[in-house]
């Protein structure tokens, strides 16, 4: 299974008007990162970046001037996202966004059955939070203290991280997991597993031997009232 955590940063929060101005990718494969990646700065054109929104990224109208454009990216964004899933902290924010933009270019959007939101899976699992990704970081112990703005590829691995750790940690593939008929993995066997029990063909031999049991008999005879078992079993 192939997924793709990723993040997104914009010149505001309205993707009606907003622009994405950076965008960052880390490739999983089965739960493990694959060391591909992508991050991207991109030119929002007209549109300037809001005080606020510089605020939280740091990224000015000035370092953005002589970057690429949306429409000059978007093939490589499409491409280095394949058929994978798209995996992403609050996925309805950046997937506005990201779905706006390939409108723009007259592109067909990202389908929301192609995307996992985790803030959604944290959500579910740590019902009663805080969720935030800083403090998803705190939860599972990773390291999180270079993050002094938010930056896609850094947010990215940083998700990719907690994500992992969201599913079962670094041993979620030793052998849990279902397959379908052609082989692969199901995609959904880390979030849905059903157990089977099987029975035993043959039973397991006692543990205690024939001495043993005597032994024991005799010890309880020796004790008589004075066990303290007597206190609690009917008597005989």
């Amino acid at each position: 299974m192939r997924e793709i955590i990723f993040d997104t940063e914009t010149t505001g929060l309205d993707n009606r008007l907003d622009r994405v101005i950076e965008i960052g990718g880390i490739e999983l494969v089965n739960h493990f990162p694959t060391g591909r990646t992508l991050h991207l700065y991109i030119n929002p054109g007209d549109q300037k970046v809001h005080a606020d929104a510089l605020a939280v990224h740091g990224i000015t109208d000035e370092f953005l001037k002589d970057k690429p454009s949306f429409g000059d990216v978007a093939e490589k964004i499409v491409d280095f996202f394949g058929d994978g899933r798209w995996v992403a902290h609050n996925a309805t924010f950046d997937m506005g966004f990201v779905n706006a933009e390939l409108a723009r270019l007259d592109l067909p959007p990202i389908l929301p059955e192609r995307v996992l939101d985790t803030l959604a899976l944290a959500r579910r699992k740590h019902p009663m939070g805080p969720n935030s990704l800083d403090a998803l970081c705190r939860r599972y112990g990773i390291d999180n203290s270079h993050r002094t703005k938010h930056g896609a590829l850094l947010d990215s691995e940083l998700l990719a991280e907690v994500y992992i750790e969201m599913i079962g940690g670094r041993q979620t593939a030793l052998g849990l997991g279902t397959s379908s008929a052609n082989g692969k993995a199901d995609e959904d066997a880390a979030f849905d597993e059903e157990i089977i029990v099987l029975a035993r063909p043959r039973q397991l031999l006692p543990r205690l031997s024939e001495m043993e049991r005597e032994a024991h008999a005799a010890l309880v005879v020796r004790l008589g009232d004075k066990g303290i078992w007597s206190r609690y079993s009917p008597s005989e």
